[in-house]
């Protein structure tokens, strides 16, 4: 409920403090006073676009402060607390507008965004004008109506949670794909390349020991022909005649050997012609059996070759070497493993977003049936009000039609519709189609009260709802505002007697212009002065006559309260 409101140095006002007490309070004045100057302040409070023109001429800012209580709000105090934002059971908005058109925003205390502002704001207040009316044509705010009307919340909060839990498996999903976008076709490919490779010993150690024997092989008669050479120029008889390397190496040692003790220089030659005679032994049974193993089959170096090439042409295919193709390998099973992690991980996440989708069409069917039930009770309940309006014989519909083909959303799979009918013997029609707008404001009011058991912690502010109404309907308005204010707090701007007396409080705004500016004034009507003030909505002026019009008029009212 709004308790306090403090203006300072907007528009044409330059200080005002208005307090505000529960039930409903009748906002009247002449034209041109300046009451939806007070709504304009309310509206910036609660998050509206500021503007340099909103600061009085000549002041430096504008100051705007609204204090709230909280006490029935379970909503806003919940929203203040979490962000860290609450200061007991009341609330203090403020915002200024500086003269070069900055605005800052404040919530007890505390500097804040527009947004939040805004956020908190549709928490504690509504404000209904003309152009509100209109969105009353939107789905969505039909939706949202209907809902508020309702006591099924606990299935709203359901098919939110479950669509909730179906968008996050979703997002699973395309997160999935992003990060691996690896087909059935691409896994099945990945594993025929590693089967290709898998044929192969490819080693680094392994290709090494082909490549050796491969150059052994190719080197052939030439390699034998060198051995036959080296082993016959070692063998101490060689078939034709010659004494072999190491025969000639012991004859010399035979014939140094009885000197050795006569010069340490032919000792020390002695020695070193061992060893080498010895080195030559060992070199002669080295090289006897390399040409020994030496295999000159020309099938083998074919199948070596083949092998070489194979793996040569595997490299090529992969963009390496030869001898990284074993980490060619470790990659491929790598992808191997995580693709099919990644399809077991995609398989389950179908399968629960199949679940979730199953359990939000139940959720979701069970709030349509609760919605369909509400909304043929509202609709009864607005039908009504409409007669009591000035739209006898109307006819009131809210249509409500499952449809469960629809993609999840967070208000489920409902579309909502409504058709009116303000003339009687008209069929209905779709509401944006068929409803005028002073038709919109009055069945926005029908609907509000029809459902007023469901805002008992927001402030109702109209603005000249009764534009364009007069005689009966008027009555009608404002008893209807007086009923809707049973639950909580409701402000009207009206031009209307009828309206105003339905008030449990009056708020006269007053404008008062002198040589150096205009300045608006508020004050709140005692019982005589709201009487002189009713005789003015009457006929204009005051008199006698008009004065008992008005005495008249606030008795029928508290008779009918």
């Amino acid at each position: 409920m709004l308790n306090h409101l403090h203006i300072s140095n907007f528009a044409i006002v330059p200080t005002l403090d208005l307090d505000f007490r529960q039930g409903f309070t009748a906002i009247t004045g002449e034209t041109g006073a300046g009451k939806s100057i007070l709504v304009d302040a309310l509206g910036l409070l609660l998050g509206s676009r500021s503007d340099a023109e909103w600061v009085r001429p000549g002041a430096a800012r504008a100051e705007l402060t609204a204090e709230f209580s909280l006490q029935n709000n379970r909503q806003a105090r919940k929203w203040l607390e979490q962000t860290e934002l609450a200061d007991g059971s009341c609330c203090l908005l403020r915002r200024t507008i500086t003269a070069g058109g900055r605005s800052r925003a404040f919530i007890n205390g505390t500097p804040v965004t527009v947004g939040q502002l805004q956020t908190l704001g549709q928490m504690l207040v509504e404000i209904h004008g003309q152009n509100e009316f209109l969105r009353l044509t939107k789905s969505a705010q039909q939706l949202l109506l209907l809902d508020d009307s309702g006591d099924y919340q606990d299935k709203l909060v359901a098919v939110r949670s479950i669509y909730a839990q179906w968008k996050s498996v979703g997002e699973q999903l395309k997160a999935l794909d992003r990060e691996l976008p690896t087909s059935s076709n691409d896994l099945d490919f990945l594993k025929f390349q590693l089967t290709e490779l898998a044929q192969h010993d490819v080693s680094k150690r392994s290709i090494d020991k082909l490549q050796k024997e491969h150059d052994r092989l190719a080197a052939g008669e030439a390699l034998l022909m060198a051995l036959n050479t080296g082993i016959g120029q070692l063998e101490p008889d060689s078939p034709n005649g010659d004494t072999g390397v190491n025969s000639r190496l012991n004859t010399m040692l035979t014939q140094l050997q009885s000197f050795t003790h006569l010069d340490d220089d032919i000792s020390n030659a002695c020695q070193m012609l061992t060893e080498a005679a010895v080195n030559c032994d060992e070199a002669l049974t080295t090289l006897r059996a390399a040409r020994e193993s030496a295999d000159l089959d020309p099938l083998r170096f074919e199948s070596v070759a083949n092998r070489l090439s194979q793996i040569h042409e595997l490299a090529r295919k992969h963009g390496v070497n030869m001898d990284e193709l074993d980490g060619v390998i470790q990659n491929l099973k790598q992808r191997i493993q995580l693709a099919s992690s990644t399809r077991q991980r995609r398989m389950q996440l179908e399968q629960e977003l199949t679940a979730h989708l199953e359990q939000y069409r139940v959720v979701s069917s069970n709030l349509g049936r609760l919605r369909i039930a509400q909304a043929a009770i509202l609709s009864t309940g607005v039908t009504q009000l409409m007669a009591e309006l000035g739209m006898k014989g109307g006819v009131f519909e809210l249509l409500v039609s499952p449809d469960p083909t629809r993609p999840p959303a967070t208000s489920g799979d409902d579309v909502i519709q409504i058709n009116i009918s303000a003339t009687p013997g008209m069929p209905p029609g779709p509401l944006n189609k068929i409803a005028s707008g002073g038709e919109l404001s009055r069945i926005s009011l029908a609907i509000k009260v029809a459902s007023s058991d469901r805002n008992t912690a927001v402030t109702q502010i109209f603005d000249e709802v009764d534009a364009g109404i007069g005689g009966d309907t008027a009555n009608s308005v404002g008893r209807l505002l007086n009923r809707l204010s049973e639950h909580g707090q409701v402000l009207c701007v009206t031009h209307l007697a009828q309206v105003a007396v339905c008030a449990d409080h009056q708020l006269q705004v007053i404008k008062a212009s002198s040589r150096v500016a205009a300045r608006v004034d508020t004050r709140v009507l005692d019982e005589k002065d709201r009487v002189d003030e009713i005789a003015r909505m009457l006929s204009g002026r005051l008199s006698e006559q008009s004065r008992a019009h008005a005495q008249e008029l606030l008795s029928a009212a508290n008779a009918t309260d």
